[in-house]
């Protein structure tokens, strides 16, 4: 029985990062995991970033209160989720992820918490458990799954290849030089055959 393992941001509904980066103009907040591959690296740069600022956590949940999903997004989530059940597996927050979970349908979501101080500053963050997504991934293996992993950044690849399947969706170009092993999409009908063709070789 086959599982999909999805990434949030840049697969469903954009990077919130460079949403904040273009609604603050805080150019250094545009680096994401597509940039850095060590993510506490990156996420102690965000909060050194957030703290020189004095930007609070409501700076970027009224951001992200105004992101809507990727188009076409939600019209493939509901297509895929009537073929086989869907985790989304992401870096981000639950203190990030309400506003854009419910605009997707509220598919089940593992992701991380956040630090918050009684004033609303972002003072740390807590990972789930290191590198979740690979282990979310061995988790479902063990349980008998096929899992179908899909991603888009550095990572996403220990996820992918922990799979059964690793997708590359929408990649930027040094992801997909260092990784050439995933098969590499950028749409959503593209994934749609690929999808049944994995599916339909199941048992």
């Amino acid at each position: 029985m086959y599982i999909v393992c999805s990434d949030l941001e840049g697969v469903f509904v954009p990077e919130i990062w460079i949403n904040v980066a273009e609604k603050t103009g805080i150019e250094e907040l545009r680096l994401t995991t597509r940039d850095i591959s060590d993510y506490n690296i990156l996420m102690r740069k965000r909060l050194s970033i957030l703290d020189r600022h004095g930007l609070k956590l409501k700076d970027i949940t009224d951001v992200i209160a105004a992101m809507r999903p990727l188009d076409g997004a939600l019209d493939f989530l509901d297509w895929l989720r009537a073929k086989v059940s869907v985790i989304v597996v992401s870096d981000t927050f639950t203190q990030f992820a309400g506003p854009l979970i419910a605009q997707l349908g509220w598919p089940t979501l593992f992701c991380n918490t956040l630090v918050v101080s009684p004033v609303g500053r972002i003072t740390d963050y807590r990972l789930r458990q290191p590198d979740g997504k690979r282990r979310s991934v061995e988790a479902l293996k063990s349980l008998n799954y096929k899992v179908i992993a899909m991603g888009d950044s550095y990572n996403d690849i220990t996820m992918l290849k922990t799979a059964d399947h690793g997708i590359l969706f929408r990649p930027p170009s040094n992801i997909v030089d260092e990784f050439p092993e995933f098969p590499v999409t950028t749409g959503y009908e593209e994934l749609k055959p690929i999808y049944e063709k994995i599916l339909a070789s199941e048992g």
